[in-house]
Parts: C-alpha cells; structure tokens; sequence
C-alpha cells in the first residue's frame, strides 16, 4: 500500500483544520464583491439580511443563509461584521432607519394640518402598528436588542431618537408626569396591541381587529381623555 507524501499530509491536515475556509470559487466571488469597496460586499450582505427577514423572518437570518443570498461565501460576512450580532444589527438598523421615515412623513402631515400633541401621538401610533403588519420579520428583529450589539454600530442612535419623539409629545400633554415613564407604558401598550394582532388574539378576545378604538383607549388611559372636538 503506498503512503501519502509528507506534503500530502501536511495539506490534508491544515485542510481538515480549516473545514470551514473559503473553497478557491468562493475567494474568487469574494474579491470581486469586495472589489465595490466596502459599501459594495457589505451593502450587499445588509440587502441580503433585509429580504430575509422579510421573506421568513428573523428566525431564518444564518450568517450562512446571508451570505448564499449575497452570492460569498459563508466565511466573507467575518470581513465586515465581526459577529453574528453585529450583522444582525445592521440589518434591525435598516428597519429603524424606515420607521423614522414613516414617523418624520406623518410628522410633516401633521405640521400641514396644524396638528396638536394629542393627535400627533395618535398618528405616530398609527404608523407603528401598520410597521408592525407591514414589516413582521422586520419588527420582530428590530426590538430584540437581547439579540442585537447595538453599541459599536450606532443602533441605539437610529433606535432611540423614536422613542424621543414619543417622550417629548408626551411631556407635552402631561406636564408634572415622569414622560419617560409614561410614554414607556404607552409604547408597551402599543406592541401589545401589534403582537396580539398578529397573532390573531385581538379579533378572537375582542370581536374586532381594528386596531384604532383600542389605541385611543390606550391613548386616555395613559395621556388622559382626549379633549372634545370644538
């Protein structure tokens, strides 16, 4: 029986030890997208992430899953996302980064229409939960800062400016209240009513899946009746 050469040896054991690096076709696809520069390869891997989690949420986002989307190999997200955290924020941070747009837009109709506090929380309330039915895998992402690294990529900066808005129309309304507090509660109230929609429990309990008489509900309990219409 003949024996490998020594060379032979030495290769198939640093292969076995690298089972996971990338296979020559794979390098090869790698520097062709990290030929884009970095907003390239790494815009390509948050693009990827974002039609995931819109596809089969936030459950099916695998480094490995990504990467085949984005045509690399499983090995190229380590290039740009250290962590599997640190991808996973990227992508939640898209989600935010829409949010807040949506947020701005109705804050821009609201300006139009000369709108007051109240009707503003109630609009911004509007635009949360349709996020919620609209972008599922999305939302279901975005508040899992359990699963998210949130400091080195600036999440808490995209994340945190919304709760803002909601605090400062709250204060607002109810001075000589702990606003943070109290628009705490409120948003609690809000993803409540957003997750049991999606799940079906709302019109199952109530009769009803419109959400809007249960946030103006929310809305008196937690910033007092709404004044009557002049």
């Amino acid at each position: 029986m003949s024996h490998p050469a020594p060379q032979d040896q030495h290769q198939r054991r640093s292969q076995d030890r690298n089972q996971d690096q990338d296979r020559p076709g794979d390098r090869g696809q790698d520097r062709a997208a990290e030929e884009d520069g970095r907003g390239g390869l790494r815009g390509r891997l948050v693009a990827a992430g974002v039609a995931l989690v819109d596809a089969e949420g936030a459950q099916a986002l695998t480094l490995r899953e990504i990467a085949r989307r984005a045509g690399v190999s499983h090995g190229a997200p380590r290039r740009w996302f250290p962590t599997h955290l640190d991808l996973l924020s990227a992508i939640a941070r898209e989600g935010f980064a829409e949010l807040a747009a949506r947020v701005a837009e109705a804050d821009r109709e609201a300006d139009r229409a000369d709108a007051g506090a109240r009707a503003r929380v109630e609009a911004l309330a509007g635009v949360y939960l349709a996020y919620a039915a609209d972008r599922r895998g999305m939302y279901e992402l975005m508040f899992r800062h359990d699963l998210l690294e949130s400091g080195r990529l600036g999440l808490r900066g995209t994340s945190l400016p919304l709760f803002g808005r909601l605090t400062a129309l709250v204060a607002e309304l109810r001075p000589g209240v702990d606003p943070v507090t109290a628009a705490g509660a409120l948003w609690a109230n809000l993803h409540g009513l957003a997750q049991l929609r999606h799940w079906g429990s709302l019109s199952l309990a109530t009769g009803s899946d419109d959400p809007g008489p249960l946030v103006r509900a929310a809305l008196d309990a937690h910033l007092g009746p709404a004044e009557p219409a002049a």
